[in-house]
């Protein structure tokens, strides 16, 4: 199959960038979309061109590196898929496909489509650690946790930091990101200690790195490649309102 890509091109943080066009031709529909560009930077660089600068690690949809903006959408298609898990088999021949970074005030772009997500570091740095006893460690099940709650605290932990949800919503708000991480520990026993703090920290350093706040369009959901649902959302906000009406801050 052959497909035209049009591709963001930037050489650096404050230079301007745009698009330009490349053709690929017989490309394997059973290719990742990954690969299809490692051929398409083996082409420029045989051409003496400067091949497209993209992130990339696990290529197994865990580690969340692999974030383009294709077609308008974060991670491409598919629902509940990474970048790196779409394969070319997902479009048509002569199919023109639009490759761009993902684009925030909190996620400044480094070069071509590799983004600075640092931001979000900072903001799991600002909730701390997890207090725990000194002594002999404990049996694995001396700490009792309802099945429901561990339940939903493993969902919030699917989070695997991408940033797609602060790509496709209208404000770039990170409220989806920090409400998995806050909810998380603020669902078991062993992120107790800290809870209120954590939350009000976590929420003032987002705010810090220049994200937006939550307008309920949902988009975060919609392209969230773990499925990380808005609930956590409205947790977050019920956290914060504790942790305000108890003076923390």
């Amino acid at each position: 199959m052959d497909v035209k890509l049009k591709i963001w091109r930037q050489k650096g943080p404050k230079e301007k960038g745009g698009f330009v066009s490349y053709e690929m031709k017989n490309v394997s529909p059973d290719q990742s979309f990954l690969e299809m560009l490692d051929d398409l930077n083996v082409k420029l660089t045989h051409e003496g061109e400067d091949p497209v600068a993209f992130d990339h690690d696990c290529r197994e949809g865990i580690c969340g590196m692999c974030s383009l903006v294709i077609n308008g959408r974060p991670h491409g298609p598919m629902k509940e898929t990474t970048t790196c898990q779409v394969h070319m088999r997902t479009y048509k021949d002569g199919d023109t496909i639009t490759i761009e970074p993902f684009r925030a005030r909190g996620f400044p772009i480094i070069k071509d489509l590799v983004i600075d997500r640092t931001s979000f570091d900072r903001i799991l740095q600002a909730g701390g650690y997890v207090s725990v006893g000194t002594g002999s460690p404990q049996d694995a099940n001396a700490t009792p946790i309802h099945k429901d709650e561990s339940d939903l605290a493993m969902d919030a932990a699917a989070c695997i930091g991408c940033g797609a949800c602060v790509a496709s919503c209208p404000n770039a708000s990170a409220m989806l990101f920090v409400a998995a991480k806050v909810s998380h520990l603020g669902l078991l026993p062993q992120g107790q200690l800290e809870r209120k703090e954590r939350v009000a920290k976590m929420v003032a350093q987002m705010d810090a790195e220049g994200f937006g706040a939550c307008s309920n369009h949902t988009e975060c959901e919609a392209v969230c490649p773990k499925g990380i649902s808005i609930d956590f959302i409205a947790m977050l906000n019920r956290e914060l309102s504790k942790s305000k009406l108890s003076g923390v801050s």
